[in-house]
């Protein structure tokens, strides 16, 4: 397919609706649109049009005698290069009615368009320099946003602000890399242009730019997918009402049978524009049934996962039972990279004496198991150790150890777990027009081949090799880099990429 043809498609949803927006794109958009489109009964000279003025007028078939009118529509004329994709282009607005969305794209196939592949409007806007390669993917991401946070990643990596801070990176690099380069054709003169201090500063500084982005990651592709939140806990503890009751609809079955859930149930759901995403588990219990024991390996496998873990106990057990419940959740947690929200369930029925018993004689108990889980990861219980980590000291973590009582049928309870899911979320950055977490896995891998690469180049510094082999690995880092802004691709990387846009855009 030739980038010269005219393209056209719907940019608007699928199905009926009030208006649908029609875009044509390509050398011939003008005078297609003109062939059918008539302003007080005539069609309009190409020297009447002005590029960004809208005309109100008939959308008619050109063919029959007596032409008729397909629909009153808007049409909008834009002149390259000043267009989304940087060629003259037109968009019609009119009527969502399928069958006028699809007589329109008729006549304007009849005249010369093609239907447009998913993404081509995007990819020619990158082609025509209009965006970059991340850029032209924060225009699918911004699509699909499906909370604040996700959006305003979307925004910011539209606006450039990834794009640039790579670009003044790889700059830098390609500088040394040159001087490198340059060494090679004075090779029998043994002298030395790349100075190796200035080097090896640079690398310091770029290494630890792209540690920091690659380590946003695990949160923009959270921030992308959801949160996930894994609720956990014995059988017959409330885990399905709870799940239920957060997302305000009977999503799970709920039973006085145990081992009701036999495989995890996942849904999202958005708490203050932040979206998480939801797993209900099979309960932990011992059992033989083969069914059930797969059930509980996935929720061990989700716990696992999961960045919050919700415990839920069954208040109505013995205490004795409600602390062996607890201790086989926690010691499956890893409480130095996972927030842990314990809740005793039930509470409208259990006993109130047992609350205190619960929180006066266990509480030393929870703490030493706490401090075992910090020291079971390689951390050692300090205030000084504990900040740099979770950004609290041990007063404070020890106070987030205290069991909370709710019922998963008291709706106060419920939005008091919910703001508790989001304020305990201390690992949330707040997102801003400035913010850069990575969350597309195509820029995650370049990045991280790019850091290896800069790391052979700083191990070659160390050993000294020759400016050759620096040189190489710099290139290597290079090529990772601009991969990610498209200022090196093939074609099998942009069709992979824009056949994933919808189809329109």
């Amino acid at each position: 397919m030739s980038k010269y043809d005219t393209i056209c498609a719907v940019s608007t949803a699928s199905g009926t609706g009030a208006i649908a927006v029609i875009r044509l794109s390509g050398t011939d958009s003008h005078d297609i649109a003109r062939y059918i489109f008539r302003k007080n009964g005539n069609t309009l000279n190409v020297n009447e049009i002005e590029p960004y003025k809208v005309y109100y007028g008939e959308i008619f078939d050109p063919v029959p005698d007596d032409k008729p009118m397909i629909d009153d529509a808007l049409v909008t004329f834009f002149k390259a290069p000043h267009s989304y994709t940087g060629e003259d282009s037109v968009e019609i607005s009119c009527h969502g009615s399928e069958f006028v969305q699809q007589k329109i794209l008729e006549l304007l196939c009849v005249r010369g368009c093609r239907l447009a592949e998913p993404g081509e409007f995007s990819k020619r806007a990158y082609i025509n320099g209009k965006l970059d390669l991340a850029q032209a993917e924060a225009v699918a991401d911004l699509i699909a946003a499906q909370n604040e946070a996700e959006h305003r990643i979307a925004v910011n990596q539209l606006k450039g602000g990834f794009s640039n801070e790579l670009r003044d990176l790889r700059s830098k690099l390609v500088d040394l890399t040159s001087l490198l380069e340059l060494e090679l054709d004075f090779s029998e003169e043994d002298v030395e242009f790349a100075d190796r201090t200035k080097l090896n500063d640079l690398l310091d500084t770029a290494l630890k730019h792209i540690g920091k982005l690659t380590d946003s990651f695990r949160m923009g592709n959270a921030i992308k997918h959801g949160i996930p939140v894994a609720i956990v806990g014995e059988t017959n503890t409330g885990k399905s009402t709870l799940l239920n009751a957060i997302l305000g609809e009977d999503r799970a079955i709920v039973s006085d049978i145990e081992g009701t859930t036999r495989d995890t149930i996942e849904e999202t759901f958005t708490i203050e524009g932040m979206m998480y995403r939801f797993i209900d588990t099979a309960g932990i219990r011992e059992t033989t049934e083969t069914i059930e024991k797969i059930g509980i390996e996935r929720t061990f496998k989700k716990i696992s996962e999961a960045d919050i873990v919700i415990g839920l106990l069954d208040g109505t057990k013995s205490v004795k039972g409600i602390i062996k419940a607890w201790k086989d959740i926690v010691n499956r947690v890893n409480l130095l990279k996972q927030n842990l929200i314990i809740m005793v369930n039930k509470s409208d029925i259990m006993d109130a004496t047992k609350m205190f018993t619960l929180n006066d004689d266990y509480l030393d108990y929870m703490k030493s198991t706490y401090e075992k889980n910090i020291e079971n990861h390689g951390g050692y219980m300090t205030d000084e150790y504990c900040y740099s980590i979770t950004g609290m000291d041990l007063y404070d973590i020890h106070g987030l150890l205290t069991f909370s009582y709710m019922s998963a049928k008291n709706p106060e309870d419920i939005e008091n777990l919910k703001s508790s899911i989001r304020h305990r979320y201390t690992d949330m950055p707040d997102i801003d027009g400035n913010t850069t977490l990575v969350s597309n896995i195509r820029h995650f891998e370049a990045l991280t081949h790019a850091k290896e690469s800069l790391e052979q180049v700083k191990n070659g510094l160390e050993n000294k090799l020759s400016a050759d082999l620096l040189a190489e690995d710099l290139r290597q880092a290079l090529y990772h880099i601009g991969s990610i802004t498209g200022e090196v691709t093939n074609g099998e990387v942009l069709n992979n990429i824009f056949s994933r846009f919808c189809i329109g855009k």
